[in-house]
């Protein structure tokens, strides 16, 4: 990512790999930056890895890379998982249900219901909302706007991923489904070319109960198919928490670049 920056500005970044995916990682993904400038890193009140600095004015890049392992397998639907009762669910589960700054359950509450309310409860009723979703939004990136709300890409019926996130997960609270919000890397591993050019991603985890218990289960309403290589940089109740980049100053992003490749396994 490169800035133009109109001031010496402070910037958050996350963009390094989750904790849960980083014991995965053969090569680092450190960040970089040119011109080098100091960094220092924390972790957020959702446990995502997150890394400050101060940026001088000026062009300014920043520029991370790793390899990372991965099974190399395709993505599978646990089909029997089923929701769990309110009184059931882990207390780190209940904020999940919540409305949030881009999430209105409050609006979207009645839909939900009359949609997907005599569903049978469980994957397929997920399945279901992430299918409504999909269909329902028409994809498009000069339609992405950071404002967008649940409630507006539900009305507007168009967006980025971002917003088929935001409104999929809206529907599964609303429903009384926990369901936060993840952004990262998808691959195009495994998929016929020609293959667009690569961008972050956004993507929903859900929390149901399968046979090895309750557990977060991963769902693309965008895509709304398996994938191979999925890459979890950050989780939080919508976009507003895990932002890529934080910049506290006037500024003019003037390139972005994401690729995401296989490689060969080295030899043994």
């Amino acid at each position: 990512m490169t800035y133009e920056l109109a001031q010496v500005t402070p910037i958050i970044l996350m963009l390094n790999v989750h904790a849960s995916r980083v014991g995965d990682l053969t090569q680092p993904d450190a960040v970089a930056t040119t011109p080098p400038v100091p960094m220092s890193g924390y972790h957020d009140g959702f446990g995502n890895w997150c890394t400050r600095m101060v940026a001088p004015a000026g062009r300014f890049t920043i520029r991370t890379d790793g390899i990372i392992r991965d099974s190399g397998e395709w993505e599978t639907p646990d089909v029997g998982a089923r929701e769990v009762a309110i009184p059931d669910l882990t207390p780190e589960t209940l904020v999940f249900l919540l409305g949030s700054r881009y999430c209105e359950t409050d609006l979207l509450s009645e839909t939900a219901w009359k949609l997907f309310g005599q569903l049978p409860p469980g994957w397929a009723r997920v399945q279901a909302i992430c299918d409504y979703v999909h269909d329902h939004i028409t994809f498009g990136y000069e339609h992405s706007r950071a404002t967008r709300t649940a409630a507006e890409a539900f009305k507007e019926r168009r967006g980025v991923c971002r917003d088929y996130a935001h409104l999929a997960l809206t529907f599964c609270r609303c429903l009384n489904i926990p369901a936060r919000y993840c952004t990262g890397y998808i691959s195009d591993i495994g998929l016929p070319p020609p293959h667009a050019p690569q961008d972050f991603a956004a993507w929903i985890e859900v929390f149901l109960e399968g046979q090895s218990g309750g557990r977060w289960h991963v769902f693309d309403p965008r895509n709304n198919d398996p994938r191979i290589g999925r890459i979890l940089i950050a989780r939080g109740r919508d976009a507003a928490d895990v932002p890529l980049s934080l910049t506290f100053g006037q500024h003019t992003l003037a390139g972005f670049q994401v690729t995401v490749d296989e490689v060969s396994a080295p030899a043994t």
